[in-house]
């Protein structure tokens, strides 16, 4: 089934699949207690999911394989290219088909729904490089049915959006990450589908992390100045809204801008999972939002965070 469009998530929330299956990084998931995560994500009515085939080694597509089961043609896959299982990377544009085929025998489908370019170098978002053209090929074979990048940065928003025909944008957004959203009138404009990836900061913003918190895995990337800087931050957050927990209002906020069209926190647990639903029956009020907007600006848009 050829799908052009992105199905109704009971709001829009999607489902970040990094972690399934992920020693490396986060603590260990069986396969088991993965599928069991995709399949109550799934009757609870989470419809997209976000995947790569080099998140575990290629664990996380297998997972997503093995648990959607009948129900594809109700999921929405996004999968990207670029760095593969065996944890090497490969953006040669004569390797897009062999990826997407091995993707497709991983997740036991015959379609991608949309594959991305895996946070490609600058100069393919300047397109002067044949990516687009091939998947463009891959999309009229029926391989994929959508195609584009995952980024993080203003500038290479801004570059795809001049030299590609990108439907499927996948962009770094949150409170503490707002450079980006200049653009994202001229992304509704153009009616492309708009993947919000880290919207909780790698989890600062649900309130949990403190400056005297410890980091293992990905996140040990961070220095005390990081951590003492985000720490500070969250504070901010949590006397404008006289709240400890902030993954609600986090999502919520990025929910408001209409050109987001689905966010995709990473999910570890049901806990998680739970957590994530419940904020999309959050209101955030006009105050809130202006005060985030306001403190990125006065914060952190003349010293952007590291990720």
């Amino acid at each position: 089934m050829k799908r052009d469009y992105l199905p109704e998530i009971d709001g829009r929330l999607g489902f970040g699949a990094w972690q399934l299956g992920n020693a490396e990084f986060f603590s260990e998931m069986s396969e088991d207690e993965g599928i069991t995560l995709v399949k109550t994500a799934m009757d609870r009515g989470v419809t997209f999911f976000d995947t790569a085939p080099g998140y575990a080694s290629g664990k996380s597509e297998m997972i997503i394989g093995k648990a959607i089961g009948e129900n594809r043609e109700k999921i929405f896959i996004n999968s990207k290219f670029g760095h593969k299982a065996d944890g090497s990377s490969d953006f040669r544009v004569e390797s897009i088909e062999a990826s997407v085929k091995d993707s497709l025998n991983r997740l036991q489908t015959d379609y991608l729904d949309s594959v991305i370019l895996h946070n490609p170098a600058f100069y393919i978002l300047e397109g002067k490089t044949d990516h687009f053209k091939e998947m463009a090929r891959l999309k009229s074979i029926g391989l994929i049915h959508h195609y584009g990048v995952s980024i993080d940065s203003y500038d290479e928003l801004k570059a795809t959006l001049e030299n590609t025909d990108s439907t499927v944008i996948e962009l770094l957004f949150n409170v503490f990450s707002q450079a980006c959203l200049p653009l994202f009138d001229e992304i509704k404009r153009r009616k492309i589908l708009l993947i919000i990836k880290v919207p909780l900061d790698s989890g600062w913003l649900t309130g949990k992390h403190h400056e005297l918190s410890q980091f293992s895995g990905i996140r040990s990337r961070w220095t005390k100045a990081d951590i003492h800087r985000r720490a500070q931050l969250v504070k901010n957050l949590k006397m404008i809204v006289n709240d400890e927990h902030l993954t609600p209002y986090a999502l919520s906020f990025i929910w408001s801008f209409p050109a987001v069209s689905v966010v995709i926190p990473g999910t570890r647990s049901i806990h998680d999972l739970d957590d994530n639903l419940q904020a999309l029956k959050f209101p955030l009020n006009d105050h809130f939002k202006e005060a985030f907007i306001q403190l990125y600006k006065d914060s952190i848009a003349q010293n952007p965070l590291p990720w």
